[in-house]
């Protein structure tokens, strides 16, 4: 099994990718990142925006770190599925691990099936998910 870490990775190509590839990304959350992401989305929810005790990042902003991957792969997603377990709040860092359970044809490129965890500084997983999709010849 390969693993390639944070930074675009153009070695990686649809001919070259494998099951059991895994990739990461890692990013630290910060309160600007949160709100930033609030503006963006217009979620305003109170645990969310600064006053509150602890800031708890959104959802999809910690699903998205997996995205960064499917664009190192210039994956194009189908359709996403996620289970969030834990919160993230802001100064945690979070790590996407994103591994290849399936590789086949399809009309457009090449059909792809990745699991999916995020894990929090402490290892423990805030979001685990899956995500099937092509990457067009």
């Amino acid at each position: 099994m390969s693993e390639s870490t944070a930074g675009a990775d153009r070695s990686i190509t649809v001919d070259t990718l494998e099951v059991g590839a895994c990739f990461s990304e890692r990013r630290h959350i910060t309160e600007a990142d949160i709100a930033a992401f609030a503006a963006l989305v217009g979620d305003q929810g109170r645990h969310h925006m600064p006053g509150a005790e602890r800031i708890m990042a959104h959802g999809l902003l910690t699903a998205s770190l997996a995205t960064k991957v499917g664009g190192r792969l210039d994956f194009i997603a189908r359709r996403m599925d996620w289970e969030f377990l834990r919160p993230v709040w802001a100064g945690d860092t979070i790590e996407a691990k994103v591994t290849v359970r399936s590789l086949g044809e399809a009309r457009s490129g090449v059909a792809v099936e990745f699991d999916l965890v995020i894990e929090n500084q402490h290892g423990e997983p805030v979001l685990r998910g899956e995500s099937t999709g092509v990457i067009r010849h």
